[in-house]
């Protein structure tokens, strides 16, 4: 189980607003969340930005999560690709940007490394689909739900991030953690922390990580998520938000058809 300090709340947060730099701010973390077991969860992706344009001089680095929802798609936060001004841009921003999926533990040579080559832009919605290069195919991608959870549901969110709150521990292995759905609606989830711990909670710099139900035949997600609930640990209901399910599966209907 990982300690996790408590994350910072200023500079960039994520999915809603803005990719933490990998160097000052957690993305992505779940707090008292698990280490994940090597195989489980292949579909779950980081995106790691090498190059970052900055307001001033020099540039920075940054990762978000995401998920494998077509060999050569992978489904994440809209703001991961953004100019410096804070522009959603449908094309790739750092000068590099790889995806790395099937790798729970990051210093393992498992799963695959791939480039991301384009972006598109969900229309309404903080979500964007990034191609990669060469095509991912002997991992199944997460399926995109077609129905909101239901209050009372239980949900998974997996993700990798920042092991402190300074920024200083780079997490190493892929985290996941249980939540009950509380409220929803179009654009907003409220979940309590269910498993390992109560307080297990989504850190506000979560970075487009999904939300997914565990089916029979398979998991099934309805799409990435952003914190905007209180510093994480927390015991009690957190708030995520994302945008409706039809602009985001019109999205990968579209690309998935090309």
């Amino acid at each position: 189980m990982r300690s996790v300090r408590r994350c910072l709340t200023a500079v960039l947060i994520v999915v809603a607003l803005a990719a933490a730099p990998v160097s000052a701010q957690p993305a992505s973390a779940i707090a008292y969340g698990e280490d994940v077991d090597a195989g489980a969860y292949p579909f779950t992706v980081l995106l790691t930005m090498a190059g970052l344009p900055t307001d001033g001089p020099g540039t920075r680095d940054s990762s978000c999560s995401g998920a494998l929802v077509a060999p050569r798609w992978v489904i994440t936060a809209g703001h991961c690709f953004r100019t410096a001004d804070g522009r959603r841009v449908s094309r790739t921003v750092a000068d590099r940007t790889t995806a790395t999926i099937g790798r729970a533990d990051l210093s393992s040579g498992e799963g695959h490394e791939a480039e991301v080559v384009s972006v598109r832009q969900a229309e309404g919605a903080d979500v964007a689909l990034a191609e990669i290069d060469p095509a991912v195919t002997d991992i199944t991608p997460l399926r995109v739900g077609t129905a909101p959870p239901t209050v009372g549901e239980v949900v998974r969110l997996t993700g990798y991030g920042l092991t402190a709150g300074d920024g200083s521990e780079p997490a190493q292995r892929l985290q996941t953690g249980q939540f009950v759905v509380g409220r929803t609606s179009d654009s907003l989830i409220e979940t309590s922390g269910k498993a390992p711990r109560a307080d297990t909670s989504p850190c506000p710099h979560d970075s487009g990580g999904p939300y997914f139900r565990q089916q029979r035949d398979g998991p099934r997600s309805w799409w990435p998520w952003s914190a905007a609930g209180p510093d994480a640990p927390t015991r009690g209901r957190t708030s995520a938000r994302g945008p409706t399910i039809s602009p985001t599966g019109s999205l990968i209907r579209r690309a998935i058809a090309i």
